[in-house]
């Protein structure tokens, strides 16, 4: 076999590794998405998997659930009240970093903390 039907049988059969292995890499993925999903997906599913651990009766995850839903509304609540006192020191932070920042650098600051909030809300 000389060097050139060698070197493109080494190609071909790089390619089906490669080709193999993000196959294998999507199905794994895909497969932890899914395990991730549902045990963490939502709400529900978060208690029903509480509810199994903890061996509850049907009358305490009635009574749980209730629990859960009201302090989720207290600290909604609370959060809605936090929140423009929040955004004002938040204004107050900007113009202080706008005396001691170049604009250039205030922009670059700005651009920073969009891609951060962008990467903080594809996590959650």
């Amino acid at each position: 076999m000389d060097n050139v039907t060698k070197n493109r049988w080494q190609v071909r059969v790089a390619a089906i590794i490669i080709f193999v292995l993000g196959f294998t890499a999507g199905i794994l993925a895909l497969n932890v998405y899914r395990g991730w999903m549902g045990r963490g997906g939502g709400p529900g599913n978060r208690m029903d998997e509480l509810s199994e651990r903890l061996q509850l009766t049907a009358d305490q995850k009635t009574k749980v659930q209730e629990i859960f839903s009201d302090t989720r509304e207290q600290l909604r609540a609370v959060r809605c009240e936090t929140e423009p006192r929040m955004e004002e020191i938040r204004r107050q932070a900007d113009g202080r970093l706008q005396t001691v920042l170049t604009p250039e650098q205030w922009q670059q600051f700005q651009r920073i903390r969009e891609e951060r909030g962008r990467r903080g809300r594809n996590h959650r």
